[in-house]
Formats: C-alpha cells, sequence, structure tokens
C-alpha cells in the first residue's frame, strides 16, 4: 500500500490549530498550525531556542495547552496526562534519550509497553521488530542503559516508544551528539519505521537530512511558523540555505 493510498483513507494524524504553551509566565509558542496526514514524515526545524521541543512536551501532555486546540488520530489533546496520550497511540522519543541507567536494555524497552495491554500482549513480537531495526540492542539485550554508547542509547530511546505500538511517533533531536555515521543509521531507522506505516513527525537540527526525509516541513522561529512547504521546497529556499545550510 503507498503512502498516498494511507493517507486517504483514514483522518489526519495530527492537527494542530493556534496552538500557544510555554513555561510559568513565558510563552514560547504563538498560534502553531500543523497538519500531519497519516503515513507522512513530517520535519519541524529551527534553530535552538525556536520552540521545536517545547511544541512536542505540549503534545504529548508534559506541559499544558494554553491555547488553541490539538488533536492527535481524532482525539483531542488539550487537558490529557502524557500516559492517556501514549495510550491514544502517540508515542514520543524525548531529547536526551531519558533512559533508565540501572536496567538492562531489554527492561527499558519493555517499559514502553507498561499499563498498555494490547501492546504488552505483543511485547515479543515488537521487541522482535526493534531488534531487526537495530541488531547491535539484541546483542546488548541484558547489558545496563547506563553503560551504552550515546548511538546505542538513541536506539533504545527509539526501540522504546515503538514497543507502546504508536500510530504517531514524535521525534525529538535523536541525532544530537552522534557521530555521522551513527546519525545516518538512525536516520535510516526512522525512515523504516515511517515506511512500515507509521507516522513520524521529526523535530532535529540536522535540517537537510531531515528535509531529505520529509514529505513536508515547518520552520519554527521565536515560537512561531515562518515557512512551510515540500521537503524539496524548503531545500531549495533561500532562507532556509542561509540560515541553516550555510550555503
Amino acid at each position: 500500500m503507498t503512502r498516498d493510498r494511507i493517507a486517504g483513507d483514514r483522518a489526519a494524524a495530527l492537527e494542530v490549530r493556534g496552538l500557544e504553551a510555554g513555561y510559568g509566565k513565558i510563552q514560547v509558542l504563538w498560534g502553531i498550525d500543523l497538519d500531519v496526514a497519516p503515513g507522512e514524515f513530517v520535519a519541524i526545524i529551527g534553530a535552538n531556542g525556536a520552540g521545536k521541543t517545547t511544541l512536542l512536551r505540549a503534545l504529548t501532555g508534559l506541559i499544558p495547552i494554553r491555547g488553541g486546540s490539538a488533536r492527535a488520530l481524532g482525539v483531542p489533546l488539550k487537558g490529557r496526562s502524557a500516559a492517556t496520550v501514549v495510550r491514544g497511540g502517540v508515542g514520543h522519543v524525548p531529547e536526551g534519550r531519558q533512559l533508565f541507567p540501572l536496567m538492562t536494555v531489554r527492561e527499558n524497552l519493555d517499559s514502553g509497553a507498561d499499563y498498555l495491554p494490547a501492546a504488552k500482549a505483543n511485547a515479543e513480537r515488537n521487541r522482535s521488530f526493534v531488534y531487526e531495526l537495530f541488531p547491535r540492542l539484541r546483542e546488548r539485550a541484558g547489558q545496563l542503559a547506563g553503560t551504552l554508547s550515546g548511538g546505542e542509547r538513541q536506539m533504545v530511546a527509539i526501540g522504546r516508544a515503538l514497543m507502546s505500538q504508536p500510530k504517531l511517533l514524535l521525534v525529538d533531536e535523536p541525532s544530537l551528539g552522534l557521530s555521522p555515521a551513527l546519525s545516518s543509521s538512525v536516520f535510516t531507522a526512522l525512515a523504516q519505521i515511517n515506511a512500515e506505516g507509521t507516522t513520524v513527525v521529526l523535530v532535529e537540527q540536522n535540517v537537510q537530512r531531515s528535509l531529505q526525509l520529509a514529505d513536508h516541513a515547518v520552520v519554527l522561529e521565536t515560537g512561531e511558523v515562518v515557512l512551510r512547504g515540500s521537503g524539496p521546497e524548503l531545500l531549495a529556499h533561500p532562507r532556509v540555505k542561509e540560515a541553516y545550510l550555510s550555503l
């Protein structure tokens, strides 16, 4: 089944209208609009402090949505807890990985299915998929997560999110701190996850690779969307070239 066919068969994977969010008295996001169709790969790019991570945190219930609206897989997100969002089919790979360092690789992976009966019932199948994506994790299944390399930890973080069987996967800065070779393997895995039918929304500072993968993308600056378009369109845009690609 092609991606266009997938997108035509179901309601929006993510629909954001006028979203506002922030921390305490500081407002970070101002009227964000974003549409993601099922099966798409969407990139959110921008400089540090643009509001990219704040947007993912608001969508996943880690901070409240102050204004506007957001729906994931047809369900309103405003006022929902992070656990409820995950149960609704939204996976989140947070910035910084946030693993349990004294738990093994397998224990970290399996924690992604906690409190999700359907995911726990399919844990063996889901774990096998993760190991196919990242064969290194099968070799290190009994190793403590705190002893892994940065790239291996990122693989575990992605795998843990996949254990919840998400239909929509939100990924925050997966290449941060990784070597070019490890970054490439992570991007390849995200493309494969998307090809298997999971909708992917990627926040990433590797602008060129993100836009090469993306069906479409938005550029955030100071908490607002300033550009949007297909991956190729934004790769060719003079403003993106000058600000993010050093061209």
